[in-house]
């Protein structure tokens, strides 16, 4: 069987290093021949090694993943990975371009293992025409960068509204139909729902560590594992113990 090699670029070294692990037991007989933290060091690594799959960040210090992509278009398939928008995520979809939105969920992974070794086994060719997709994809992330990350939190407290710098938010917890906004002196509810919230803070700096629950990383003060394996997480000034949900425990894995 004819070898298949790939390369993962991304600035975050624990999740390159959650996508060696995870490939390694899905697809054992893939090859990871490199890895990169930026994007001018994939653009190198991809044109030497030439690896029939390349996961890329879309967002890396030199040039994006979209860049990295026009550069070495026709050399291997794409798999982006990406925190951004649904309707960027259906683009690719249309383009037979496929994603991993993170935080990357073993499922999702196992579904883009299927998809890639279904091209080679039918030996599809790399689309070497996608530079349409990825202007259109390119233009919609600057529209992303040109806005800012949330700010405020807005949120009724009694008959007044009050507004919360996202700066002062240690977490926020999903409670029925509402989000708990906690800081270090207050607890306030709003309607915005934490898959909402997800999309509008800045990922690096607000971690996702299960579907009801978001935090601010800066926060963290310990991590420690629970009697079945789980991470269990304690914030800075905040007593309550948060378990992290396997999909979202990347963040801490090699801790």
């Amino acid at each position: 069987m004819t070898e298949i090699k790939c390369i993962i670029a991304d600035d975050e070294k624990p999740l390159r290093l959650y996508l060696k692990e995870k490939l390694a037991v899905l697809w054992p007989e893939l090859i990871i021949c490199g890895e990169a933290k930026n994007g001018p060091e994939a653009v190198e690594l991809i044109k030497k090694m030439k690896p029939e799959i390349a996961f890329l960040d879309i967002r890396m210090p030199g040039f994006s993943g979209l860049e990295v992509a026009n550069e070495i278009a026709g050399i291997s398939r794409i798999v982006f990975i990406t925190a951004y928008d649904q309707y960027a995520i259906e683009a690719f979809e249309n383009e037979a371009i496929d994603y991993i939105l993170k935080p990357v969920s073993e499922k999702r992974l196992q579904k883009t293992i299927q998809r890639l070794q279904h091209q080679i086994q039918v030996a599809q060719e790399p689309d070497s025409s996608i530079a349409e997709t990825l202007e259109r994809m390119w233009s919609d992330l600057k529209k992303k960068d040109s806005q800012e990350y949330l700010q405020w939190i807005k949120a009724r407290h009694r008959d007044e509204i009050r507004l919360i710098p996202v700066s002062e938010v240690f977490c926020f917890k999903a409670d029925d139909k509402y989000t708990v906004v906690k800081t270090k002196d207050t607890e306030l509810l709003i309607k915005t729902s934490i898959n909402k919230l997800s999309e509008e803070l800045d990922p690096k700096q607000f971690w996702r560590i299960h579907r009801g629950t978001i935090i601010k990383a800066s926060q963290v003060d310990r991590v420690s594992r629970s009697i079945t394996g789980r991470f269990v997480i304690r914030l800075k000034d905040l007593p309550e113990p948060l378990t992290v949900s396997r999909s979202y425990s990347h963040h801490f894995k090699h801790m």
